[in-house]
């Protein structure tokens, strides 16, 4: 029996493809066209044979066995096309790598997609890499953000729009490979819901744990602040002592979805005090 093929894998395979079919500038991607053609060539048994909305309160979207293949459905009541198009690319690496241990298919919330501690997340941590991977092949964004650049959220969203993907998925892809230090923090209701360092500032202890329990926005913070944002944005630039005890922060945020949360992206320093006490590193900062 072959090793199966790891997200990565397929998702490079299917770049290499369309590269020589559609060049460089072939952006965004159309997921739909490329599940069911592809699908039907290399599967011809088995392949997928409907991409459509539906009905899925609770959901994002889901892969279901029908009469002759599999189809692939999206929650048409999401409004962002970029969640849209994520999910349709996550849903048709579920049927490339998974679909034969799941025959009866998937339904994949939020939830699914961020808790990856066990063997059902794993998998769905897999369909996320082979979504990104896909829409948003590393060798073309560093052609649009360069690894020693420093990105706000004008960069990013324009990259997000070139892949045609959530502000947020297209902020996570720059993380994997910049240069910079840098954090990005999802925070609702006045507490960090998720936040992710870039390997330079995770390797100089510049992070947030949230897995150890809940951590306070910073009072100080534009989250805490929203009159101070201008259309939902805004730009601060904050002391050591607000955000990382140690650090000065520049601080970049956007209110999203009718304030139910924010979006942080935290610029750091290009070099990292000389030493921070494991006490005080951002992993164990209480606010």
């Amino acid at each position: 029996m072959s090793k199966p093929l790891s997200p990565q894998r397929w998702a490079n395979d299917l770049t290499i493809l369309l590269n020589a079919r559609d060049g460089s500038e072939r952006f965004p991607i159309d997921v739909p066209a490329l599940a069911t053609s592809y699908s039907q060539h290399r599967f011809p048994e088995d392949p997928i044979v409907a991409v459509r909305g539906g009905d899925l309160p609770g959901f994002e979207g889901a892969l279901y066995p029908v009469k002759k293949g599999w189809a692939i459905v999206y929650n048409d009541a999401i409004s962002s096309p970029g969640r849209v198009n994520f999910t349709l690319a996550h849903e048709f690496g579920h049927y490339l790598m998974h679909r034969e241990q799941y025959p009866e298919g998937f339904k994949c919330s939020q939830r699914d997609v961020v808790t990856w501690d066990s063997e059902y997340g794993q998998i769905e941590y897999q369909a996320n890499v082979f979504a990104s991977n896909l829409l948003m092949p590393l060798d073309d964004f560093r052609r649009q953000i360069e690894p020693t650049q420093v990105a706000d959220f004008a960069a990013l969203q324009a990259c997000a729009e070139r892949y045609n993907v959530s502000l947020a998925a297209a902020t996570y892809r720059w993380l994997e490979y910049t240069e910079k230090r840098a954090i990005f923090v999802i925070s609702t209701d006045d507490y960090i819901l998720r936040a992710k360092s870039s390997k330079p500032a995770l390797f100089t202890g510049a992070y947030f744990r949230t897995s150890d329990g809940p951590i306070e926005v910073p009072v100080a913070a534009l989250p805490r602040n929203p009159k101070s944002l201008v259309g939902k944005r805004g730009q601060l630039s904050h002391p050591a002592g607000v955000w990382l005890p140690r650090e000065p922060v520049e601080e970049h945020t956007i209110l999203a979805q009718q304030y139910a949360f924010s979006m942080t992206l935290l610029l750091l320093p290009n070099h990292a005090p000389a030493y921070v006490p494991r006490e005080e590193r951002g992993g164990f900062q209480r606010f």
